[in-house]
């Protein structure tokens, strides 16, 4: 359980980075606390759909990976991120990404402050 909560804070500061670097990276709310709560909710889902849907798209890509040598990575993690960007539009949750390439840059991001952020924070269960 704990990891669980650990993962999800590390989700969450990274999608926080990425909105605060990225100006086509949007998250809305009429005050702080509703916008820590909304983050909360994102990471969430970003957790989900990484968890549940990234496995299959790199099961079914994994051509790509081996011909491009692991750069097709890139590519899987903005799908992944447009995949939140939309689940939470359908949730009704004020978090926006806009463009593939925003997104592409955007999963960089995330990936890099959510392995050093993994790498501090404890991981016991």
């Amino acid at each position: 359980m704990m990891n669980f909560v650990v993962k999800t804070l590390a989700n969450a500061g990274a999608l926080g980075v990425a909105i605060w670097l990225l100006q086509d990276i949007t998250l809305t709310g009429e005050s702080t606390g509703k916008k820590v709560l909304t983050l909360i909710l994102v990471a969430l889902v970003f957790g989900l759909v990484n968890f549940l849907v990234k496995p299959v798209v790199q099961l079914f890509t994994l051509p790509l990976f081996v011909l491009t040598l692991g750069l097709f990575t890139l590519v899987v993690n903005a799908l992944m991120l447009l995949l939140t960007s939309w689940l939470a539009d359908k949730l009704d949750l004020s978090f926006h990404v806009e463009g593939f390439w925003t997104a592409v840059l955007g999963g960089l991001i995330i990936s890099i402050v959510s392995w050093a952020l993994n790498v501090v924070l404890p991981d016991r269960d």
